[in-house]
């Protein structure tokens, strides 16, 4: 061994956590048609969690922008 440890973790940031005051402009996006998935590269997070809120199991009382 030559004595170099391993840093502790993974390394990994985490992805952004969607904020409430986010919804309504992915919710408006959503809306005019633009891909989960760029969506969620803008916002760093998984296409599912916007899938969640275009479904309405995440923020479903939070409307969309005009």
């Amino acid at each position: 061994m030559t004595g170099t440890a391993k840093p502790s973790g993974s390394g990994r940031v985490p992805s952004y956590k969607i904020k409430p005051t986010d919804v309504p402009y992915i919710k408006k996006r959503i809306r005019e048609g633009e891909f989960l998935n760029r969506i969620a590269a803008d916002y760093d997070v998984n296409p599912g969690r916007i899938s969640e809120i275009k479904k309405g199991r995440k923020y479903g009382g939070i409307p969309a922008a005009h």
